[in-house]
């Protein structure tokens, strides 16, 4: 019989959650909430006696030194009380592990069905709280209807015998597993049902879908197997398979680019391979550190002579819109499978983040689904939950605000991993599927989450985009998959091993069938949560802690023992071919049948037609006058909100689990400022080290994509040679998030715009790569970075976000004794200014404030950078620095009393002949890129600019004892500031969520 455990802090006790609850009312809608206390609730749907429940509650359950816990009702004391839980069907991670642990303790596996449900019971307290305002904090604070569901009792209507009641939310699908057949009559009736299952297929696809299913051969063969007209299993695959998400059509496809004014026009045809893959591979050829690009799960680079480095970046903007703590959980946990599926498996070593949301604070009339506030609180927590819960260590992040961003926010996690250069007597970075392997599947089990994930990530979010694509990651069960998975691979037992992700098991059988030449499934083998599911849904589900692996029938054994050992469940699924055919089985009947070849071939590419207008049509310089309170304008910039401390979230991300971090995500030794690069030694008995970075500039893309994405790498460049990394290793990973780039008269008018500015961001990136050696060892797109909101009066507004270029850039450390970090050092200190500064304020921070673009965007200029990058890495190996900061968004200025402020030192710096010509916010703000901010100790003064001679190197001033800021022009003090105000400033905007 199932009962209701309650368990609660002591009353003495404070109740921290519900201090943040309390917090969260006020700070989002200014209720003052005397009181809150928050119960954990768990429903043990399982047959237990009285002496094991009262065991389970006492020994499993309940601390006896902070908590008292109960089988009757603990509320007491409230004005409303709010239950909230999750709705049938939902991952409940937390009921899993306490079922698991109930079993250990008592000795015995429970039979199937038993479950243990969560749920929280919050006891509001409040002066004249009424029922409305209750209702408004389930609802904005605490559920999201989507995955949750919350039941309110005032204090009058409550029941202290009864409480909230026993609530199950059992799955009962009440349905009988079949297979659907469709006979496809014609065009319009392959479109309708495209709608109706909301597959996302192209209409120039549709033809050829229906002219495969009409061959002699193709009907002849499926007339061999019993199957007549194509399945629900073999359309929904075909969604999967042609779906942008997985097949990345539009950077396949095929732009015919035209510039307005000057007529000039071109033809970029598949920009994947034209500017990536193909510029990749011609570098990776003089590049003996580039193991495996753009082929695998994830990009390998060689880190010493034993071990390879791997990297992965995704995004999870879809999910993450409308559930943003599960979206952001199952995107970090997510990409963590990607090392662990490359090669024949990595350990995780790191994770990174970058969010693009909705101001904060955002007041106007506008409303999506989750307003940016509490979005970004749960993309947050998701992110935290998945790597700290992980055992993986978060390293290093950005966050940018944008209005645009309202439409469908972003969401970028990335993943670093290192694996051996060789596994069991072969390159530990090559894996392939061969004909008789096993198929198995390991990890999580299957249900009806995540369907439909890739296809509505592949269309625009509307009101009525549907939900079942929203998961929730699981990172207790994806610690263990993944060091048994490490076990395995060590043992050899591995052939083959990706990660079951968007499209699941439909995407990586499919993939891993291509290697070995084809495979036969077994869907009535797949492990599920519940019973009731189609075949269809088993096959495209995306449900997530899974992987699939391929080994030879002689391993299975001892696979299968190791995995009890580690408490994860694998089954056998199928066995891998060599027919070139798909063929998936349910019940021992076939109800897919498809032609490896006809998913990769037999389509056209998507056509786009791009329009560019360029920036000097559609916008200009502003006329600005000097600056008469410099003083004022740096402390505004510092608090503006893509300036200003996220010491806040920082915080929240465990960095120094496993141990290696060198240099952290807060560098300084009074107020912590953001490092430009994370440093990790990988192997802690080496001095050899690792450097990752991220950069992203959106709001160069309003002047021209083409530089936003030169000047976003180059940033990642100058982050990594800013803590001491290597010139000629850099790897890259791209991730493009876009708008939607097809045209269309009422819903898209500006989609030409749009894929030209796409076109132009390619040939940047094709451009950069080739003159900086970058390799681009991973990368991803996501498309349709496009919402429409409901706005004041009953109406819609399409929002689509501004085009934007995640870039993470990796390098290795030769010594990590020479790491430089931002912060200056010692008064007395030489401040120098690296490379040209240049009238450059076009997108800028500074003009941003003032409410213009602009038009003078920075540029790179790679004959000029390229040799003072080299004098850099050279001065950091002769330990010439005291310290190095690049200079990014907000301009000198900001970035000098950054390195000021982490230091706890005053500065004393001399503008001179800056910008002459300009007034002086000119070079205070221009976000030119090329430059470093640098330190250098006196005595090493002569050294210095010996190794810089000949390159833009300008002495401004020097560091100073005491706590004061001061910037100087021609002898006239300019701008003056304490520390303190600095400090107060900078951390004023997110100070309190620390």
């Amino acid at each position: 019989m199932a009962v209701r455990l309650e368990i609660a802090w002591r009353p003495e006790l404070p109740d921290s959650e519900g201090e943040a609850l309390r917090r969260k009312a006020r700070e989002y809608f200014g209720l003052e909430l005397n009181r809150v206390r928050v119960l954990r609730l768990l429903m043990l749907d399982v047959d237990l006696s009285e002496t094991e429940l009262e065991a389970v509650r006492l020994e499993v359950f309940t601390n006896p030194v902070t908590q008292v816990s109960s089988f009757s009702p603990l509320a007491r004391d409230f004005d409303f009380a709010v239950w909230v839980g999750f709705r049938p069907g939902v991952r409940d991670n937390a009921g899993a592990v306490a079922l698991e642990a109930m079993e250990t303790f008592l000795g015995r596996a429970f039979p199937p069905g038993a479950a243990v449900y969560t749920s929280k019971l919050y006891l509001l307290s409040g002066v004249q709280l009424s029922r409305e305002q209750a209702t408004r904090v389930a609802r904005e604070l605490l559920a999201n209807d989507l995955i949750q569901e919350f039941r309110i009792f005032s204090r009058e209507d409550w029941d202290p015998r009864e409480g909230v009641g026993l609530i199950l939310p059992r799955v009962d699908l009440a349905h009988q597993p079949e297979v659907a057949v469709f006979p496809l009559l014609d065009l319009q009736t392959l479109r309708s049902l495209s709608e109706a299952r909301h597959l996302a297929l192209r209409d120039q696809d549709l033809p050829i879908i229906l002219d495969y299913f009409r061959r002699p051969e193709v009907l002849a063969r499926r007339a061999r197997v019993g199957l007549g007209p194509p399945t629900d299993v073999e359309l929904e695959y075909l969604a999967q398979a042609r779906s942008d998400h997985c097949n990345h059509n539009t950077f396949r496809g095929r732009f015919f680019y035209r510039d307005r004014v000057t007529g000039e026009q071109l033809v970029l045809d598949n920009p994947f391979q034209t500017c990536i893959a193909r510029p990749t591979a011609e570098i990776a050829r003089e590049k003996p550190w580039v193991v495996s690009v753009l082929t695998d799960n994830a990009g390998v680079g060689a880190f010493d002579e034993e071990f390879c480095y791997v990297i992965k970046g995704e995004t999870h903007n879809s999910p993450s819109n409308l559930e943003a703590y599960g979206g952001a959980l199952t995107g970090i946990v997510g990409v963590y499978r990607d090392p662990l599926g490359t090669g024949r498996g990595a350990q995780l070593i790191a994770g990174i983040y970058a969010y693009g949301v909705g101001p904060r604070d955002y007041p106007g009339p506008l409303k999506p689904r989750l307003h940016p506030r509490r979005l970004l609180d749960g993309v947050i927590e998701g992110v935290k939950d998945g790597g700290n819960k992980s055992g993986v260590p978060t390293i290093t992040g950005a966050l940018y605000f944008d209005g645009c961003y309202l439409g469908k926010c972003l969401v970028f996690v990335g993943a670093l991993g290192l694996m051996p250069r060789t596994v069991a007597g072969s390159p530990g970075a090559q894996k392939k599927a061969r004909p008789g392997d096993l198929l198995f599947m390991c990890g999580g089990r299957v249900g009806v989450d995540g369907i439909h994930g890739v296809t509505a990530s592949s269309e625009v979010a509307t009101p009525g985009t549907p939900a079942g694509h929203v998961q929730i990651g699981d990172p207790y069960t994806q610690k263990k998959m993944h060091d048994f998975l490490l076990e395995a691979r060590d043992r050899g037992y591995i052939d083959f091993i990706t990660d079951c992700g968007g499209g699941g098991l439909s995407s990586a059988v499919g993939e891993s069938a291509r290697l070995a030449g084809g495979v036969e499934v077994w869907l009535d083998q797949v492990p599920l949560k519940y019973a009731g599911l189609d075949p269809w849904e088993i096959w495209v589900s995306e449900s997530q802690e899974r992987m699939v692996v391929a080994l030879a029938p002689e391993h299975q054994e001892a696979f299968r023992d190791l995995a009890r050992l580690h408490e994860v469940e694998v089954s056998a699924i199928g066995r891998f071919t060599d027919t070139g055919l798909i063929e998936v089985k349910h019940g021992g009947r076939t109800c897919a049948l498809m032609d490896l070849a006809f998913l990769q071939e037999d389509f056209p590419a998507w056509e786009f037609a791009a329009e560019w207008v360029p920036p000097e049509e559609r916008l200009s310089e502003p006329v600005l006058g000097e600056v008469e309170d410099q003083r004022q304008l740096l402390l505004t910039m510092l608090a503006r909100p893509n300036l200003c401390s996220r010491e806040w979230i920082t915080r929240q991300y465990d960095h120094e689990v496993q141990g290696r971090s060198v240099l952290k995500p807060l560098v300084g030794r009074e107020c912590p400022v953001p490092g430009d690069a994370a440093v990790l030694r990988p192997r802690l008995d080496r001095h050899r080290g690792l450097a990752l970075a991220l950069a992203l500039n959106p709001a160069y893309s309003r002047i021209d994509t083409y530089h936003m994405v030169q000047v976003t790498m180059d940033e990642a460049v100058r982050r990594l040679l800013a803590v001491g990394g290597d010139p000629d290793h850099l790897g890259g990973v791209d991730n493009f998030c876009w708008p939607s780039v097809e045209y269309h008269p009422e819903k898209n008018p500006d989609g030409r715009f749009k894929a030209a500015q796409l076109v132009r961001a390619c040939l940047a990136l094709r451009d950069l790569c080739r003159a900086y050696g970058i390799p681009l060892l991973s990368g991803k797109d996501s498309m349709y970075v496009d919402g429409v909101l409901p706005g004041a009066f009953g109406e819609t507004h399409r929002v689509s976000g501004l085009p934007t270029l995640f870039f993470t850039a990796v390098s290795v450390i030769p010594d990590l004794r020479r790491v430089v970090s931002l912060d200056f050092k010692a008064p007395g200190d030489l401040i120098y200014l690296l490379g040209h500064t240049r009238p450059e304020l076009g997108g800028s921070e500074f003009y941003e404030l003032l409410g213009y673009v602009g038009l003078s965007v920075p540029q790179v200029r790679p004959g000029e950078f390229l040799p003072l990058y080299r004098a850099l890495f050279q001065a950091i190996l002769e330990e010439v620095l005291a310290s190095c900061r690049g200079l990014y968004r907000g301009g000198l200025a900001v970035h000098l009393a950054l390195c000021s402020l982490a230091a706890g030192l005053g500065v004393e710096v001399e503008m001179g002949e800056l910008l002459p010509g300009h007034p002086a916010h000119a070079g205070l703000y221009s976000e030119s890129a090329g430059r470093f901010l640098v330190s250098v100790a006196a005595r090493d003064r002569t050294r210095f600019e010996a190794l810089f001679q000949g390159l833009p190197c300008k002495l401004l001033g020097e560091v100073r004892p005491d706590r004061s800021f001061r910037v100087r022009r021609h002898g006239r003090l300019l701008l003056e500031a304490t520390l303190d105000e600095l400090k107060e400033a900078w951390t004023r905007r997110f100070g309190d969520l620390v």
